[in-house]
C-alpha cells in the first residue's frame, strides 16, 4: 500500500517504496527565479505598469463612499456610505442614459459583432495570397488611424454644404441633411465608424483560428460532393467556434462601455437625446460641472457600470461553458 510521502517503482515483487523528498517552497521559488530570472526580468515591466495603472487605481473608487474634497484628500474626506448610489436610482435622468448606452451597445452586438466573422468567412476563401494580403491589410488600416481624423472624415463626408452624400441627395432633388445635429441619424453615424475602423482588427482573430482548421476535413468534403457554401458553415464556422465565443464575451463585457472618445468628439447639445451615454455623464460630472465636479458621484455610477457589466460578464460565460466545449475562466 503506498503511503504519503513515498514512491513505488516497479511491479509485484519487485516493487521498491522510496520516500519523496520534497524541497521547502522558499527554496523552490528561490531555484525557479535563478533559472528563469531573464524571463522574469522581461515579465517585471509588465508587472509594475499593471500594478501602477490598472491594480494602483482601484484602491480610488473608495472616494464613490465619500464627500470626496479635493481638498481634503481620500483619507480627509468624510465618510458618506451609500449616499451617491441611492442618489443615482433617484436621479431621473439614468434611465435616459441606460436606454442611450444598451441601444447603442445592442447595435454593436447585432450589427458590428458578426460582420467581422463574415468578412473573414469570406477572406478565407480567396486562394491567390496576393490578393489575400491585399485585402487583409487595407481592412486593418482604419485600426491604426485614430477617432478623430475618422470622425474628421465622416463629417466632411456628410457635411449638408460640400458633402459628397448631401451632394448626391440634392442632385436627387432633396433636401440636404444637417446629420452631425440630427439625433435620429447619431446611432447610425457611431455604427458606421465603428464597423468601418474596427472590423478589419476583429477578422485578423478569426483569420488566424482558420489556419489551425485541418485541410484534410476540406479535402474529405470536397470528395463527399461539398460546395465552398456547405465547407464555410459545416468546417470552417464550427473550427472557429471558441474564439467567436471569446470574443462574444469580451464584447457583452463591454456592453455598458462605449467609446467614449468617439462620442465625444460626435457630441453636441443637439444630438443629447440619442448620444448622451453613462460615461458621457460621467465625464461631464467629473470635468464639466458648474462649480466644483462631483467626482464621488462620477465615481459611483461608474462603479454601479462596472458591477453590471461584470455581472453580464459571469452570465455570458456561464451559458458559453453550457453550449460549448471549452471553459475561458
Amino acid at each position: 500500500m503506498k503511503k504519503k510521502g513515498m514512491k513505488i517503482l516497479g511491479k509485484g515483487n519487485k516493487a521498491v517504496t522510496i520516500p519523496l523528498t520534497k524541497k521547502p517552497l522558499k527554496q523552490r521559488i528561490k531555484k525557479d527565479l535563478k533559472k528563469n530570472r531573464q524571463l522574469y526580468l522581461l515579465l517585471l515591466p509588465g508587472i509594475i505598469s499593471l500594478i501602477l495603472f490598472k491594480f494602483g487605481p482601484l484602491f480610488g473608487m473608495v472616494i464613490a463612499f465619500e464627500n470626496f474634497s479635493a481638498f481634503k484628500g481620500i483619507l480627509g474626506s468624510e465618510w458618506a456610505g451609500f449616499k451617491w448610489f441611492i442618489k443615482i436610482f433617484h436621479d431621473p435622468y439614468m434611465l435616459k442614459l441606460l436606454k442611450n448606452t444598451i441601444i447603442l451597445a445592442v447595435l454593436s452586438l447585432v450589427v458590428v459583432f458578426p460582420i467581422p466573422i463574415i468578412f473573414a468567412l469570406f477572406l478565407n476563401e480567396i486562394k491567390q495570397k496576393a490578393i489575400h494580403g491585399f485585402v487583409q491589410s487595407l481592412s486593418f488600416l482604419p485600426y491604426f488611424i485614430s477617432s478623430a481624423v475618422m470622425v474628421s472624415i465622416l463629417f466632411t463626408m456628410l457635411s449638408p454644404t460640400n458633402g459628397i452624400v448631401n451632394n448626391l441627395i440634392k442632385a436627387m432633388g432633396k433636401t440636404a441633411i444637417h446629420f452631425q445635429a440630427s439625433p435620429a441619424w447619431f446611432r447610425p453615424m457611431y455604427v458606421f465608424l465603428q464597423v468601418w475602423q474596427t472590423f478589419g482588427y476583429s477578422a485578423v482573430i478569426y483569420i488566424a483560428a482558420m489556419t489551425a482548421v485541418d485541410p484534410a476535413l476540406y479535402e474529405a468534403a470536397e470528395v463527399d460532393g461539398a460546395n465552398r457554401w456547405v465547407k464555410m458553415l459545416h468546417i470552417t464556422l464550427p473550427s472557429i467556434a471558441v474564439s467567436v465565443i471569446t470574443m462574444f464575451i469580451i464584447s457583452v463585457g463591454n456592453i455598458f462601455t462605449v467609446d467614449l472618445d468617439r462620442i465625444l468628439l460626435m457630441y453636441n447639445s443637439s444630438v443629447y437625446s440619442t448620444a448622451d451615454v453613462i460615461q458621457t455623464y460621467v465625464y461631464r460630472i467629473a470635468f464639466e460641472s458648474s462649480g466644483f465636479p462631483n467626482y464621488s458621484y462620477g465615481t459611483a455610477v461608474n462603479l454601479l457600470k462596472s458591477i453590471l457589466a461584470f455581472i453580464l460578464v459571469m452570465l455570458t460565460n456561464k451559458a458559453a461553458d453550457k453550449y460549448a466545449e471549452t471553459r475561458l475562466f
